[in-house]
């Protein structure tokens, strides 16, 4: 039922250990490590209540946040995949709740 927003979630995952943004990997290098470990602690496990319980909001920001994140002085290039996924995940959650 909500198996593609919970990919979309596990893609999220992914990524954040994939290009060194996750607390506990070998090779983590914060670029801005409050608002990775924020990801990691906090956004992941919510989300993944909120699409298990139903319970998602009419829209989602997240891609938006992590643009300002990665761009506010340089573009930080490792990060662009994680951006434009939490982006998607922010159009799934806005499609989904569209057609309730």
């Amino acid at each position: 039922m909500h198996e593609d927003l919970l990919g979309k979630l596990d893609e999220i995952e992914a990524e954040l250990k994939a290009i060194g943004f996750w607390e506990g990997e070998p090779n983590h290098k914060p670029v801005s490590p409050q608002f990775e470990l924020w990801l990691q602690k906090t956004f992941l496990p919510n989300a993944r209540s909120a699409v298990c319980d139903s319970k998602l909001p009419h829209q989602s920001q997240v891609g938006l946040v992590a643009m300002r994140q990665y761009d506010y002085h340089s573009t930080v290039d490792r990060a662009l995949n994680l951006v434009r996924l939490l982006n998607e995940f922010d159009r799934a959650v806005e499609s989904r709740a569209s057609r309730t």
